[in-house]
């Protein structure tokens, strides 16, 4: 598939909000070789004037995407044999999707895959939501031509299911912030009118929601409402059950409770799928995955069935030897070094006093510390313990109930929830924060550019994705005069790529600059690659938290593996953290050895 002459089968997607005729030369026509010529390839819509791309027509030459000054189009060839795969089309130079991932009975099914491939198509595809049209996107296609067009006998007897409605499907949507837009009432009200199997009672107690029963809808946190949504998913009788995103918001603790109802279902015999980009808890639930690639926002292809450590390798490392496609140029790579060799600079920025804060009922005490020049830390522990209270005080928001910190240090502070309800775009909002233009100077370089936010410069702030919002809030912080960088959960809504390479990103900046960085995150893999040293939480949440003094993230991740009586090793191909699963024999061995980080020689 590397070889150029088999890619004869374009794709020409245009971003229809990033287009804008108006505030162009028109570049992408005047400049197309095939329009040069007296041909059509691009043309003008006459109800907006965006352009149209023929794919028919178009040589794959790729200069429309260097002169468009709005990177609005994207031109990609792939090889012919892959149209025959089609499944899906929008409609002209939209997205597509080809191949699909066929439930299985009994087991979890992962989907691993960046933002934009194409999983919103396969929930609304699988659950009958939305009629696969395999390309033919100006009419509607009968149920019999799909069956003729759908070579699989399981995925066959899917979509028969569908056309007879005798298929019942439960889906848990990524946005769980809309259901108290749709339902209005409480917690309680709203399981029991969705409780179709008699389990709420056993929901209820194993994803720790007995406190939140009697409360509004629209009073629930984040946590709270994912955890409700996952109860709401899985107490409803279905055939096929997909959780899209089932951890944001949640604390490790609370992601394993979720896993575990997630994986009864299974053992119940049901069809399970899940999207999910915390790699940990995709490992610990799924017994296979399914890889999704290709282009963000134009087209998604997908895997043949993985077993999920071999699926996840090969997404991680960019290439699927049995299909022979390379889909990333570069693969990512996990530090295996020992963590107690790091060299930790001996110049300090900070030095706290322990810090006390009481906030109506609940109150929090951490040790003092010292906060090295240079040093990411990473902060661990379960929701409602104090870490952002603990965060706040530092950055000088909170004020401490005993010593006075020292006000001379400047922190800069990225909230756990951002606002997007803000008028502008982009560009606009970075040139406010920067105290003027920002193109073109060392700073895009350092920071904007490594997040891959040049695109978005013209975007609406309220039309970004949480992802692309996540990005743009990390890079203000950043840009901000600050000694020290205070990033609370910046792994929300971002995918599995977008996770690493930020983590990447902030040790190699934090380094460079010689600033240091303390970040909050429930996404263990994040923090393992991302910290040098842990401050870890315990407590009892939402009414005392206890922080500790920073130690060496080998020893301060070997504790908080053994709160959560769960061990990892090391993937002995990318080096990433696995979780052993529960009772297994290195689970067993690592545990009775006191190692629940990993085995440094297995």
């Amino acid at each position: 598939m590397d070889n150029p002459k088999n890619f004869t089968h374009r794709v020409a997607v245009l971003d229809q909000e990033l287009c804008q005729p108006r505030k162009c030369g028109l570049e992408c026509i005047i400049y197309c070789p095939v329009n040069k010529t007296g041909g059509e390839c691009i043309t003008q819509r006459p109800e907006d004037s965006k352009a149209v791309i023929s794919e028919d027509l178009c040589t794959g030459c790729t200069i429309c995407i260097k002169k468009c000054p709005f990177d609005a189009i994207v031109i990609v060839n792939l090889a012919q044999e892959l149209s025959v795969d089609k499944v899906h089309q929008y409609g002209i130079n939209s997205f597509r999707l080809y191949k699909i991932p066929i439930p299985k009975e009994g087991v979890v099914t992962g989907l691993v895959g960046r933002n934009g491939m194409g999983k919103s198509t396969i929930i609304n595809l699988l659950s009958g939501n939305l009629k696969p049209n395999f390309g033919e996107f100006d009419r509607e296609l009968s149920w019999e031509e799909i069956f003729k067009r759908t070579s699989n006998v399981e995925l066959r007897k899917h979509f028969e299911k569908i056309e007879n409605k005798s298929l019942r499907t439960s889906i848990k949507p990524q946005l769980v912030y809309l259901i108290p837009k749709v339902f209005k009432g409480t917690v309680s009200e709203l399981l029991k009118k969705y409780d179709e199997r008699n389990v709420s009672d056993s929901l209820i107690k194993e994803l720790g929601l007995e406190k939140s029963l009697d409360k509004q809808l629209t009073a629930l946190s984040g946590g709270e409402l994912q955890r409700v949504a996952v109860a709401v998913a899985a107490a409803k009788d279905a055939d096929y059950y997909f959780f899209d995103e089932p951890s944001s918001f949640n604390d490790i603790y609370q992601r394993l409770a979720v896993g575990r109802v997630i994986s009864n279902l299974a053992k119940e015999g049901k069809s399970v799928m899940i999207v999910e980009h915390d790699m940990s808890l995709l490992d610990y639930l799924s017994d296979n995955v399914f890889i999704m690639y290709g282009e963000p926002g134009a087209y998604g292809i997908v895997s043949s069935l993985q077993s999920t450590k071999v699926g996840i390798n090969n997404f991680l490392e960019g290439f699927i030897p049995t299909e022979n496609v390379r889909f990333r140029d570069k693969a990512y790579k996990f530090d295996i070094s020992g963590v107690t060799e790091t060299v930790l600079s001996t110049t300090s920025i900070v030095q706290y006093p322990d810090i006390s804060k009481t906030l109506g009922h609940f109150n929090v005490k951490v040790d003092s510390g010292t906060i090295q020049k240079g040093e990411v830390i990473g902060i661990v522990g379960a929701n409602a313990l104090g870490k952002t209270t603990f965060m706040k005080v530092l950055s000088g928001i909170e004020k401490n109930d005993g010593n006075v910190l020292d006000e001379k240090i400047k922190i800069s502070y990225k909230p756990q929830y951002l606002n997007q309800d803000i008028d502008g775009d982009v560009r606009t909002l970075i040139e406010r924060a920067n105290n003027g233009p920002f193109e073109g100077t060392l700073i895009e370089d350092q920071i904007f550019n490594p997040l891959g936010l040049k695109k978005l410069y013209d975007k609406s702030l309220k039309g970004l994705s949480g992802g692309e919002l996540q990005k743009v809030a990390v890079s203000l912080s950043l840009i901000r005069e600050s000694d020290i960088f205070a990033l609370d959960e910046p792994s929300a809504f971002l995918d599995i790529e977008d996770r690493i390479a930020l983590a990447k990103f902030i040790q190699r900046y934090i380094k460079a600059s010689g600033k240091s960085a303390l970040i909050i995150d429930h996404d263990i893999q994040l923090i393992d690659l991302v910290s040098d040293r842990l401050i870890i939480f315990e407590g009892i949440p939402g009414v005392e938290g206890r922080g500790s003094s920073p130690v060496l993230k080998e020893l301060g991740m070997n504790d908080f593996l053994k709160s959560l009586s769960i061990s990892f090793r090391r993937d002995e191909t990318t080096g990433r953290p696995r979780v052993n699963k529960e009772s297994s024999r290195l689970d067993r061995q690592q545990k009775s050895e006191g190692n629940y980080y990993y085995i440094k020689n297995p």
